[in-house]
């Protein structure tokens, strides 16, 4: 990452300018490689808001999700990552974030922004040394190749700020798990040297984010599901389920899969788009085939989660993967031991059975019927 001084700088910037108390805006918590705002309306609601600082900053902005599905809020985190520039570093996104949520608001941004924000005005201290003129960083090219030359130190420095609070989130992630991680982060340092950038830095953040969190959660530990990444991209992942409610008869279906066939799962496939986590992933069923759970032709699942309009970027894909199961439980899903037979599962799809394609389809004609006619809840006496 480039800019690290300068990012410290702001960090501190920031949160003098909207500490914890502030009535409008206030910083939560700030780091090198994470933050967290708060933002409160008029009627005194208050809306958190993420961002997560990659290696590739400032050449890109931060990545802004939050934890609400007010388009207010949304909208404005979605004009974030269309910056470049200047625009791309933390006070500028912050400046901008503000201006977008007090209009949408109908609210009046602080007077005094420009001046809270202003890196320039406000002295700067590192290792002893002032550093305050040194904000021509943002345009002096010299700077940056300087910067460039010292990568390999301020990587390392940025390992030595945090490595006590990365170490502690990360010692119970196994080894493998850790490896996996490594040679992600590897390849796309790779893939950013050589300009062959695939998906958007935002969606590849997120997903290493989610990644991440998966490795540490108790459920994946547990056995409860696991994730394999198709080909080693974060935007296609195999997700098995091996656990469900054990009162449910899909749990005695998949012992006798298990007995039968020797599969113990239920395998869905993930696809991630660019737009993620501002879009949701297509999801589907590869095997075995089910009947029941809102479980459609070609494997596409009912669930109005699933869609653009039931879609928050604050779901995370553990959440979703549980709440798939739970739908298969709740809708009565039952595996079709007679269409097993019809051909064993290749690569992604099963002979006559459910493909990508069917599944895509029969995705979009349930959308534009639920468009339509509204999305039908089962009562509670149904699950």
């Amino acid at each position: 990452m480039a800019c690290l001084n300068t990012l410290k700088q702001e960090i501190r910037v920031l949160e003098g300018a909207f500490p914890k108390t502030d009535q409008l805006f206030q910083v939560v918590s700030a780091s090198v490689d994470e933050l967290t705002c708060r933002f409160i309306s008029k009627t005194g609601k208050k809306y958190d808001i993420h961002a997560n600082i990659t290696e590739t900053y400032p050449h890109s902005p931060p990545v802004w999700f939050a934890e609400t599905e007010d388009t207010n809020v949304t909208n404005a985190i979605e004009r974030l990552s269309n910056t470049v520039g200047k625009d791309n570093h933390v006070l500028q996104q912050v400046k901008l974030l503000l201006r977008e949520l007090t209009t949408a608001f109908s609210m009046e941004e602080p007077p005094d922004l420009e001046d809270r924000l202003d890196l320039v005005s406000v002295p700067q201290v590192i290792n002893g040394h002032d550093v305050t003129d040194h904000h021509e960083e943002y345009e002096d090219s010299e700077m940056e190749e300087e910067e460039e030359d010292m990568e390999e130190d301020i990587h390392l420095e940025m390992e030595d700020n945090t490595s006590s609070h990365a170490a502690q989130k990360d010692e119970d992630i196994h080894p493998s798990h850790m490896a996996t991680l490594d040679r992600l982060k590897a390849n796309q340092r790779q893939d950013y040297l050589r300009g062959s950038i695939s998906g958007s830095v935002q969606a590849t953040d997120r997903l290493m984010k989610e990644l991440r969190d998966i490795y540490r959660s108790d459920s994946f530990k547990k056995g409860v599901y696991s994730v394999e990444l198709v080909n080693d991209s974060l935007y296609e992942w195999n997700v098995k389920l091996l656990i469900v409610d054990s009162d449910s008869p899909l749990h005695n279906d998949m012992v006798q899969l298990k007995e039968r066939e020797g599969m113990d799962h239920i395998l869905f496939n993930f696809h991630f788009k660019e737009m993620y986590p501002f879009e949701p992933p297509f999801v589907r069923v590869v095997q075995p085939v089910i009947s029941g759970g809102y479980v459609l032709v070609g494997g596409a699942i009912c669930m109005e989660l699933l869609t653009k309009q039931g879609w928050s970027s604050a779901y995370t894909i553990e959440a979703v993967i549980m709440q798939i199961a739970a739908t298969l439980v709740k809708g009565k899903a039952r595996i079709q031991f007679s269409a097993q037979k019809s051909g064993k599962i290749s690569g992604s799809s099963n002979q006559g059975q459910y493909s990508l394609a069917r599944a895509q389809q029969s995705f979009k004609s349930l959308v534009q019927i639920h468009e339509k006619n509204g999305w039908f809840t089962p009562p509670k006496e149904d699950g």
